[in-house]
């Protein structure tokens, strides 16, 4: 069995978005910034994007996503993302945490709708085989897989930007929490550290 592995971009001050995300928004004001390392560099909803990552940035999400065999996300995540354009850009299926099952898309897209956060890392771990599971964003879907104590490893991204506004990693978050940190990578772009939670 594998391990279960949440990451997240954040701003120096916190931030996972800029105000104002959301479907047809993504990122919110300025939020884009957040993910210079994956585009390879600036980009905008307008200009239009892809995956450019080299160097560091390359290095660091080859060797992260080398080892998953599923992913969990909440459902703002994927609305945000316009559902990826309708099929799993990812290793394995895509569970997406959300209340709203009633509109599954089908089978072949790669994405599975649960309503439940353990019945979602269940099946995510079922399906992972001995593979990882990934645990992406929201923020809210992390924050409770770290407070079910089901989180093996945190994977934090800081871009070098202070949004100021817009929602916050751990905001609320009351939970005392040791890390350790296994590995660091760094651009231009952003800082990546892979932290093992100690349990």
């Amino acid at each position: 069995m594998g391990k279960v592995i949440a990451s997240i971009t954040t701003s120096v001050d916190g931030y996972v978005t800029g105000p104002d995300d959301g479907p047809e928004r993504g990122l919110g004001r300025g939020g884009e910034r957040l993910h210079h390392w994956v585009m390879g560099g600036p980009w905008t909803y307008e200009s239009g994007h892809d995956f450019a990552m080299h160097g560091p940035d390359k290095e660091f999400y080859d060797e992260l996503v080398s080892t998953l065999g599923s992913g969990l996300v909440g459902r703002g995540m994927y609305d945000a993302a316009g559902a990826w354009g309708g099929t799993n850009p990812f290793p394995g299926p895509l569970f997406v945490l959300t209340h709203r099952t009633e509109d599954q898309p089908p089978a072949e897209s790669g994405f599975r709708f649960v309503a439940d956060l353990e019945a979602a890392l269940s099946q995510a771990t079922e399906a992972a085989g001995d593979g990882d599971v990934a645990v992406g964003g929201g923020a809210d879907v992390i924050r409770q897989a770290l407070a079910a104590g089901r989180v093996d490893e945190l994977v934090i991204s800081t871009a070098p930007v202070i949004l100021g506004a817009g929602k916050r990693l751990f905001d609320g978050f009351d939970r005392d929490v040791d890390l350790e940190v296994t590995r660091v990578y760094s651009s231009p772009y952003a800082t990546h550290v892979r932290y093992t939670v100690l349990k």
